[in-house]
């Protein structure tokens, strides 16, 4: 047993005992099953989205959600003035991050797949969608992009989730899926 240390301090050199070599047995088995069920709760559990991830120049991002609220814009939130958008089911919709806001607000049909584009005009951000366990990293410079399908119609809230600075308590948007 290795309770006490080795008379020898060369400890590599010295042979394993019956007790340790169980235990390393034990976790590597242990490692090896933990792997294995990330892969397969990856591709059966649902819970985690495949997103793509794209180098993108934020002003690049901008002008392709400025062009995009400019052709589905339907109205405007209340007395802030971010436009509502009702893109068409199966477009690109965008979602820009910057601070303290989320940019615009979406309007979306519920059963219908959309490609929601994420980026940020600033800092770090993070997109959690709530009460859905959705949850994005957000980052300048790069465009993230996964295919939503809405299953319930309602108002959901866009919280960020990674400090970005002293009004990041305000940094709330929705998305609104409609029937």
């Amino acid at each position: 047993m290795a309770i006490t240390p080795p008379t020898d301090r060369l400890w590599w050199k010295e042979p394993l005992s019956k007790t340790e070599i169980t235990w390393i047995s034990i976790a590597f088995a242990w490692s090896i099953i933990m792997f294995l069920a990330m892969i397969y709760w990856h591709m059966t559990g649902e819970q985690n989205l495949s997103n793509e991830a794209y180098r993108i120049k934020p002003e690049v991002f901008a002008a392709k959600a400025e062009a995009m609220v400019e052709q589905y814009q339907v109205g405007e939130e209340g007395d802030t003035g971010v436009p509502v958008v009702h893109p068409p089911p199966g477009s690109d919709v965008y979602l820009i991050a910057r601070l303290w806001e989320w940019w615009p607000v979406l309007e979306l049909e519920k059963g219908q797949s959309y490609r929601l584009h994420l980026s940020s005009m600033d800092w770090q951000h993070g997109f959690s969608l709530q009460p859905t366990n959705i949850n994005i990293q957000v980052h300048p410079g790069y465009e993230m992009v996964l295919t939503i399908t809405p299953n319930e119609a309602g108002e959901f809230g866009v919280v960020c989730n990674e400090y970005c600075g002293i009004g990041h308590h305000t940094m709330v948007g929705k998305i609104r899926v409609v029937e």
